[in-house]
């Protein structure tokens, strides 16, 4: 395993989990990803670190007043900064930054789609110790039903360049942050009309067929996939049983 301490501004640090049945979706992804948990008591309930060997995967806490969903963090240098940046340019802030105790500083942020994912400033808590291997998240992935609307929206905020796929089949955008990928964005496909703008999390597996049937033997009825991504891996997205949408994907050597 590889053991990340740090997260460059601008790149992915957080994934966390709001769902309707804590101790359901805990059962859920422990089971399904091999990871263990540490629960933490706060206000109102348990604020659950999901863990791979030790290292922060991932997290999640119960919400009953939201729809299940994943939240993705981005790293940044000023919370407050980056938050009346993003207002700036067309977004809107949900939650104003705020400490989180002595582990970092945050604020949650709706693009101008409507699509929303939080900010990170980091202080003793970097962000996830663990990405892009099996157990792991790996990718970030944005809906919409405009991506022209966003891309000048993440490339001023967090100085992502907007790649367009050279696969004339379809039409998506890899976020590159430097000279990496880090995710992609995509306009919400015709056959799925109902879903709102939004961030999905990718997380890495060792078999991404092997990976749909333990989720449905956990009591997943909707899937999409497995499927191929020509030289990039075989995917999967999958709606948790209590609603949340996540993917999985077996990369390519």
């Amino acid at each position: 395993m590889t053991e990340t301490t740090s997260h460059a501004p601008g790149d992915f640090c957080w994934v966390e989990l709001s769902t309707s049945d804590e101790k359901a979706a805990k059962q859920f992804y422990t089971t399904l990803f091999g990871w263990t948990n540490v629960d933490t008591p706060i206000p109102g309930g348990v604020y659950v670190l999901l863990q791979k060997n030790g290292r922060d995967a991932a997290a999640l806490f119960q919400n009953p007043k939201i729809p299940p969903a994943w939240v993705l963090y981005v790293a940044v240098t000023s919370a407050d900064e980056s938050a009346a940046r993003a207002a700036s340019l067309g977004g809107t802030v949900l939650q104003p930054p705020f400490d989180v105790m002595d582990l970092g500083r945050m604020a949650v942020v709706q693009d101008p789609s409507g699509a929303v994912f939080s900010l990170w400033e980091p202080k003793k808590n970097p962000g996830i110790g663990v990405k892009n291997e099996p157990g792991a998240f790996c990718w970030g992935e944005l809906t919409v039903p405009d991506p022209s609307k966003c891309e000048p929206f993440y490339a001023q905020l967090f100085g992502w360049r907007a790649k367009p796929s050279s696969d004339s089949s379809m039409e998506y955008t890899e976020w590159q942050l430097g000279d990496r990928g880090i995710g992609g964005m995509m306009k919400t496909p015709a056959e799925m009309p109902g879903i709102p703008p939004n961030w999905m999390p990718y997380f890495a597996v060792a078999d991404c067929d092997a990976t749909v049937a333990q989720a449905k033997s956990l009591g997943v009825t909707e899937v999409f996939g497995p499927m191929d991504i020509p030289h990039v891996g075989r995917f999967a997205i999958i709606n948790d049983p209590q609603g949340a949408r996540f993917a999985v994907i077996k990369l390519a050597m």
